[in-house]
């Protein structure tokens, strides 16, 4: 099936979102976005495909399941998105660029008319994502470049399956799915911790919800597993972290700050062996802890989660029915930010 587009209304409606980025970085996302439009074929035509793999065939089919659940159980939009399937033949979707000062852990923001102010800076292309880092680090900054096997248009678009997730396992697939539809659901211009914290929330609360239909004790048991590592090592990593945040804003020299850096950073690493000595041969992190470490790293850890706990109390208050949770959670989204951040601080 050919998707008919205007590539004129997309152009100006990616220039709109962009906001302040400037023309050759929007013009870079408008030619990976059409890349995705052009790619894109409705699941139902790559099931019918004979030259469909049986592996991916069966994903597609699991993914058809899981998108019904979503709009049925969990209430979340009953749309096109994730109805489709593109493969790009990349293991990523995006590369986001993060960075900070050597001497802080407050990361540079770039802002966007929609998405408001966010700590990254997304590329299609992963030698363009690694060029402007590179620019970056001769300007002093501390630099992370990390690929991203999927994001959410906020329902611009309907955004398809990609191969860059599809064959993960069924609750890892089922959670991205959930997490990607919420930020459909609702999506709060420049507030990263409140977006993603009701995102996870919502990943969470969708995959308990969905294995207690399916039934598949196995696989719910690893995915609690996994949740359980996860929230170790963010825990370990947001420990150091705060260590740097006050060697940061202490009355040290410059060097002595530094020598104190390279410290928490070897202290880290040895304090992730111990943790991973309990997890009985997971070694989900050690790619992570293998790169050349810094600030940059750090920005992301801990974001997704900022709010989980207050997101989960709300949820809990109101019995698990999500249709008052989602009201209650649109009502903060209508506060001030430093007035929605004091009402979730409270209810941790």
């Amino acid at each position: 099936m050919t998707h008919v587009f205007r590539p004129s209304v997309l152009l100006l409606l990616i220039t709109v979102l962009s906001g302040c980025a400037n023309p050759l970085y929007y013009a870079q996302a408008v030619s990976g976005q059409i890349e995705l439009l052009i790619k894109r074929r409705p699941v139902e035509e790559v099931l019918a495909d004979p030259a469909t793999p049986l592996e991916t065939r069966q994903q597609l089919e699991l993914v058809r399941q899981l998108r019904d659940f979503a709009s049925g159980d969990l209430l979340l939009p009953d749309n096109r998105s994730y109805r489709t399937y593109a493969d790009l033949q990349r293991p990523f979707v995006v590369w986001d660029v993060f960075a900070t000062p050597e001497l802080s852990l407050e990361p540079k923001r770039w802002c966007f008319l929609v998405a408001g102010c966010v700590p990254y800076r997304g590329y299609f292309a992963r030698d363009q994502a690694e060029q402007f880092a590179a620019g970056l680090k001769r300007k002093g900054y501390d630099v992370y470049v990390g690929g991203v096997p999927a994001y959410s248009t906020l329902g611009w678009f309907n955004d398809p399956l990609l191969n860059t997730f599809i064959h993960r396992s069924e609750a890892e697939l089922a959670g991205l799915l959930f997490h990607e539809l919420a930020h459909q659901k609702l999506y709060v211009s420049g507030d990263s911790a409140f977006n993603e914290s009701f995102a996870t929330v919502i990943e969470l609360e969708g995959v308990k919800r969905w294995f207690q239909q399916s039934g598949n004790a196995n696989e719910a048991g690893a995915y609690r597993q996994k949740i359980k590592r996860r929230e170790e090592f963010t825990a370990l990593v947001l420990k150091h972290r705060a260590r740097l945040k006050e060697i940061y804003a202490s009355d040290l020299s410059d060097t002595e700050k530094r020598l104190a850096k390279m410290r928490v950073f070897g202290e880290l690493r040895i304090d992730y062996a111990t943790l991973k000595a309990s997890w009985n041969g997971y070694a989900a992190f050690d790619n992570w802890f293998a790169q050349d470490l810094s600030n940059a790293h750090l920005i992301a850890i801990g974001l997704y989660t900022q709010y989980v706990a207050a997101f989960q109390a709300l949820l809990a208050q109101h019995g698990g029915d999500l249709t008052t949770f989602y009201r209650e959670v649109d009502r903060l989204a209508q506060l001030p930010p430093d007035e929605r951040a004091a009402v979730l601080q409270t209810r941790m």
